[in-house]
């Protein structure tokens, strides 16, 4: 409520009405991010978060004045089943974090799979305290027969399994991240390669913003921590930087600030509350703002809902009719240099503002896959079916799973079942009525005509019965029509006695 007020509110005041805030920049996690914009929406007080990326955060009936540099999981979640079916897995398990952000995300994922023709294994949660739960997940990984796991899991889920399968030496399963984890550099450890080595993901687009290094490094702490000053007392300036002792520890650590990915997206969410107010303070290069205006925070709301800029970096600040931003991704593997340093190299980008044909782009050839290795490894529940057999599911299990059967006689199958399509019931075809299958059933080839002879047995058998049959149609009666009739007779009777044939098709 102070925030709502103004420091000074007081147990006793009433609520005034005027804000002293005209927008937030935060939260980073999806769920404290929904705590937030609940407790400020009444308000019209714009929430502007870097990294929150639930798509429940869409929802504008209920988060009407929320709005996020980063784009919704709506598309990260599709973008995963498509690089599934992309290198054929069709058959993976999943596991995803018990909050907001891992079950709306899940969810959109698990339904995607389904339309793409993707069977899930498993689908498994945990939180982060729940240790009972997190060994149930190890165990049914363990138990499951799918080489690839798609992990939704935020960054302190995703630690706590990696920690599980490092001391259970659980290994050489394919990882399919998210932003949240994947170019995490809390999960980079000596023993970390084993288990996450070839990992593949999405992470946000890492865009270099101009002096930024250099003040993370250096202004920063000058400005923040002027204790850290070496002119003046020195004695006095360590004891004022007692208390911040514990950051401190921090001053010279650079190693991750190439990898400070969300930064580009505090960058733009600053730069949208400044081209915000630029507007509503009438600002101009040369005359300046009217300062004397009365901004009031619902008045931003409408100004971010307008904004369309580009900033020094050359990206585009604006927002769609969700409050988010367009989704673009850098897919990334886990790979080791020859240092045994764990490196997140790029391998392709995901872009759902492109047409359909043009938003996935990967250099395959450059994936290290999981465990090191060079060869991708397969993950289905049955291989594809051959030629000359069809599919038939297996009874209880996933359409993914079926056994491969002989095509009936007369049937055939000529092409290799694809094990990301659906399944039908039959897919063998029926030969045309002049044609036959094959030995192999997998083409249909033309009956063969074959011709008996009377001095064959079969051919014996059929002289009797043609005789017997003439003899009861009273053919001979054909000697008394006339002279004509009777050379037609005479003629017949010579052919079919002087060994002539009677046909008979083959097959």
């Amino acid at each position: 409520m102070a925030l709502m007020n103004g420091q000074e509110f007081a147990a006793e005041d009433t609520c005034n009405g005027q804000s002293p805030i005209h927008a937030i920049i935060g939260e980073t996690e999806s769920s404290a991010t929904v705590i937030l914009s609940r407790t400020t929406g009444p308000f019209k007080i714009p929430v502007i978060s870097p990294s929150a990326t639930c798509d429940c955060l869409s929802d504008r009936k209920h988060y009407p004045s929320f709005f996020r540099t980063i784009a919704s999981d709506y598309h990260q979640s599709r973008a995963l089943a498509y690089i599934l079916k992309y290198f054929g897995w069709s058959w993976v398990g999943a596991v995803n974090s018990d909050n907001d952000y891992g079950n709306n995300g899940m969810a959109i994922f698990l339904k995607t799979a389904q339309e793409e023709g993707i069977c899930v294994e498993y689908s498994v949660k945990f939180y982060r305290t729940e240790t009972e739960k997190l060994q149930k997940v190890v165990e049914t990984i363990k138990k499951g027969t799918a080489k690839v796991i798609v992990a939704f899991l935020s960054q302190v889920e995703m630690g706590n399994l990696f920690d599980q399968l490092s001391n259970e030496n659980i290994t050489h399963f394919q990882m399919i991240g998210v932003e949240a984890w994947i170019t995490a550099e809390s999960l980079m450890s000596p023993n970390s390669f084993h288990v996450l080595g070839g990992s593949l993901g999405f992470a946000v687009r890492k865009i270099d913003i101009e002096g930024f290094a250099d003040y993370a490094t250096k202004k920063f702490w000058n400005t923040a921590f002027s204790c850290t000053q070496r002119d003046g007392n020195s004695s006095q300036n360590g004891l004022n930087c007692s208390r911040y002792q514990d950051l401190l520890v921090l001053e010279n650590y650079n190693e991750d600030v190439t990898e400070q990915r969300y930064s580009s997206n505090v960058y733009k969410a600053v730069y949208a509350v400044a081209y915000s107010l630029h507007s509503l303070l009438q600002c101009t290069k040369k005359g300046g703002c009217e300062k004397s205006l009365k901004i009031q925070p619902h008045q931003v709301v409408e100004a971010l809902k307008k904004i369309n800029s580009t900033i020094k970096t050359g990206d585009r600040v604006w927002f769609d009719s969700t409050g988010a931003v367009a989704a673009q991704y850098e897919v990334v593997n886990w790979q080791q240099d020859s240092d045994g340093s764990v490196q997140f190299k790029p391998v392709g980008y995901y872009d759902a503002s492109l047409p359909p044909d043009q938003r996935f782009v990967l250099n395959t050839e450059n994936i290290i896959w999981a465990g090191g290795q060079l060869k991708k490894p397969r993950s289905v529940c049955s291989e594809s079916c051959p030629p000359g057999t069809r599919k038939a599911r297996q009874k209880g299990r996933p359409f993914c799973c079926y056994d491969c059967i002989p095509c009936a006689e007369g049937e055939i199958s000529n092409e290799t079942v694809n094990t990301t399509s659906f399944p039908d019931s039959n897919n063998c075809k029926q030969c045309p009525g002049e044609y036959w299958s094959n030995a192999e059933k997998d083409k249909c080839v033309l009956k063969a005509i074959e011709f008996l002879s009377f001095t064959e047995d079969m051919g014996r058998v059929g002289d009797a019965t043609f005789l017997r049959t003439a003899k009861q149609a009273r053919l001979w009666d054909r000697l008394s029509a006339g002279p004509q009739q009777f050379i037609q007779g005479a003629v017949f009777w010579f052919l079919i006695t002087d060994g002539s044939v009677v046909p008979r098709k083959q097959g």
